[in-house]
């Protein structure tokens, strides 16, 4: 999980900023990224694609890791996801959050900054960076990134949960179960879906 982070530092990048997302194929709610900067390498806690971590792990890997990084979560909003779509709005967190954690650091240190995001997204960026498919499974600072990510949009959708308690947004998260789907056609989105997401709903 750190072959990336011994290669890039190899070659003088001695400050590798991992970044990840999480919500591109929900039916509501925002696309939230993080891009994290780990200021070490040693955790009690599995740091892994937190998509192989139980919800209970991921918590506990969550605390770890804003412990031991600099860190920025930023979040695209579904009314957003809808004017510019999904892909767009993914590549518009990402940029977002890079940008917020580079203002953290000094000139200097951007010269010895370098950037690795999981996918295969091509951005625009004022730092030289690498995407790598499948990154959150190879990377350990884009399996940081993938933990915060997806521990903070689930309390997000929990919260909406109590604004919406009918769509169980606490089970699902937004993503199109068969249960959320017949909810859906029963009574119509919410203020949190994604309208150009619902045309999965004809197929009902």
């Amino acid at each position: 999980m750190l072959r990336y982070e011994r290669n890039l530092k190899k070659r003088g990048f001695d400050l590798i900023i991992g970044v990840d997302e999480v919500g591109r194929g929900p039916l509501a709610g925002p696309v939230v990224a993080v891009a994290v900067l780990l200021k070490e390498y040693s955790f009690r806690n599995r740091i892994d694609d937190s998509k192989k971590l139980s919800p209970a792990k991921r918590k506990a890997a969550f605390f770890e890791i804003k412990n031991k990084s600099l860190y920025k979560i930023a979040s695209v909003s579904q009314g957003q996801i809808d004017r510019i779509n999904i892909l767009q709005a993914t590549i518009l967190a990402m940029q977002k959050a890079i940008s917020g954690l580079a203002g953290k650091l000094t000139p200097a240190e951007l010269k010895r900054a370098f950037v690795i995001i999981d996918g295969n997204l091509r951005m625009k960026l004022g730092l030289p960076y690498q995407s790598i498919i499948k990154g959150d499974a190879k990377s350990l600072s884009i399996a940081a990134a993938s933990i915060l990510a997806k521990v903070h949009r689930d309390s997000l959708m929990e919260k909406y949960h109590k604004l919406y308690p009918e769509y169980g947004f606490d089970k699902h998260k937004g993503y199109p179960t068969a249960e959320h789907r017949y909810v859906l056609k029963r009574i119509g989105p919410s203020a949190i879906h994604r309208k150009s997401f619902l045309k999965c709903l004809e197929k009902i």
